[in-house]
């Protein structure tokens, strides 16, 4: 356990590392606590500090720098989030796909690093459908998903349907199954095609499996916006392999969806720090993520990725901002 003093050194450390970006040495760090401490006295708290593995000496440098342990101290113990009035554009409600791009967008402008928005998981449900006549055996397939998505697909068809065709079959599938998952549709369809027109059924049955293949498509998709800011971070352009790393990352996009699908198991943000574990493999990456919600229920998760040296507290406001705007753009646009 570190007593008050060393907590005291080590959030000075921290802070100042976050501000400037160079190690600190034993005479910054005196005059940044404020603390009446010798010169002796603090290098041997550092050097207790080291020997826990919370700071760590660069090369040949002076000063120190937090590691991943100790920023994960710094972050659950000593962080201060000072409400700041956040200048954030409106996010009007939308489909769905505009409301993600949107929030993507304003989470890299906020924070100036990285903004990610893991899309929400698509419904197997559909609230409506319709059919449009493009030409002859050529018809336009509209869905819309209890969240408001909507999907298009063409169908191509082995009949000229007739308007009045169209009309009935949308409207016999919006009475009988909406709100029912596809593959209930597909069942239910089958049992009842010996009293449904061999025509209307034959679209409806195209309906279900073109319907099944939109839902099974872009599952746990992710928008990232801002990667180019990264460009601009001093930890990265001094030396190009951690930037390449990080790139790695965005290009793969597996191993970030695993990392912001766990943050949907609790609501409030949560700060995932480089080099502290395998859940972010970049060690001089950290991620400020929060969940966001459709009518009270999780759906997916939003967040900022940046340099470890970051302003934490500013980046969890802007997180948690942007994630109660998203949840309100998307519960009012369906």
């Amino acid at each position: 356990m570190l007593d008050e003093r060393a907590k005291s050194l080590l959030k000075s450390l921290v802070e100042r590392y976050i501000a400037d970006g160079q190690p600190v040495g034993s005479r910054t760090l005196s005059r940044a606590s404020g603390l009446e401490l010798s010169p002796a006295t603090i290098r041997n708290v550092m050097a207790d500090l080291e020997d826990l593995g919370l700071i760590a000496s660069p090369h040949t440098s002076a000063g120190r720098i937090p590691t991943a342990k100790g920023y994960r101290l710094f972050v659950d113990t000593m962080l201060t989030v000072h409400k700041e009035l956040l200048e954030t554009p409106e996010l009007e409600p939308d489909q769905p796909q505009r409301v993600i791009a949107n929030a993507a967008h304003m989470l890299s402008n906020l924070s100036h690093f990285v903004g990610v928005v893991l899309t929400p998981r698509r419904s197997s449900k559909f609230r409506h459908v319709e059919f449009l006549r493009l030409s002859e055996r050529r018809v336009l397939l509209i869905i819309v998903s209890p969240e408001g998505d909507v999907q298009n697909r063409v169908i191509f068809t082995d009949v000229d349907y007739l308007p009045s065709h169209l009309v009935e079959a949308s409207n016999y599938l919006n009475q009988h199954f909406a709100g029912l998952a596809i593959e209930q549709v597909r069942e239910r369809l089958a049992k009842e095609a010996e009293t449904l027109r061999s025509e209307i059924g034959q679209l409806m049955r195209a309906a279900v499996r073109v319907g099944s293949e939109v839902m099974q498509q872009g599952q746990d998709e992710i928008i990232i916006s801002g990667e180019r800011n990264l460009l601009a971070v001093s930890d990265f352009t001094s030396d190009m392999s951690h930037l390449k790393r990080a790139f790695d990352l965005f290009e793969q996009k597996a191993q970030l969806i695993r990392l912001l699908d766990g943050s949907t198991e609790a609501p409030g943000v949560r700060i995932y720090i480089g080099g502290e574990s395998q859940v972010v493999p970049v060690e001089e990456l950290s991620v400020v993520s929060a969940p966001y919600e459709i009518d009270g229920q999780i759906v997916g998760t939003l967040g900022v990725i940046g340099p470890t040296r970051m302003p934490y507290d500013r980046m969890i406001q802007i997180v948690d901002i942007t994630s109660k705007m998203v949840s309100n753009a998307l519960s009012r646009s369906k």
